[in-house]
């Protein structure tokens, strides 16, 4: 039984049918389901251009806005599909803060969703699920995109 599920989303189609799985898992097991998003921080862009703190404390406001909006939806979606769920924007590295939520909420289980890259797409854009089914403290469910 899966009492707590942890779905990391990144909003893309590989996410869509991790989501659906742990809704149904959350749903199936009576579980309490905790949909995160992890803010990557604005870094900044070299070049010739400035750019003041003050735009990228904008573009940071308007990322979150709209991841905020995003998750809104999600959890909208598994509350009518009858599941308990909780959503939460986390900011860090993906990976890493996925496992952190992972071992702090005592996960049972990660559903995430892959994209199953291969050869040097994965090389150059590495694996966001790779490493937290290394790193997790639990077993994490991994979902092919479709």
């Amino acid at each position: 039984m899966s009492r707590r599920i942890v779905h990391p989303t990144d909003f893309s189609t590989a996410s869509r049918a991790a989501f659906a799985k742990a809704v149904e898992m959350a749903k199936a097991d009576r579980g309490e389901l905790l949909l995160v998003h992890v803010l990557s921080p604005v870094m900044p862009v070299p070049g010739d251009g400035y750019i003041s703190p003050k735009v990228y404390d904008e573009i940071a406001a308007s990322t979150r806005a709209w991841a905020q909006k995003q998750l809104d939806k999600l959890l909208a979606k598994a509350k009518a599909a009858g599941a308990r769920v909780k959503g939460l924007l986390v900011e860090g590295v993906p990976h890493e803060q996925i496992v952190r939520l992972a071992k702090s909420k005592r996960a049972d289980v990660v559903v995430m969703g892959t994209h199953g890259r291969s050869g040097l797409a994965k090389l150059f854009l590495g694996s966001v699920a790779g490493r937290v089914v290394t790193a997790a403290p639990c077993p994490v469910l991994t979902v092919r995109g479709r």
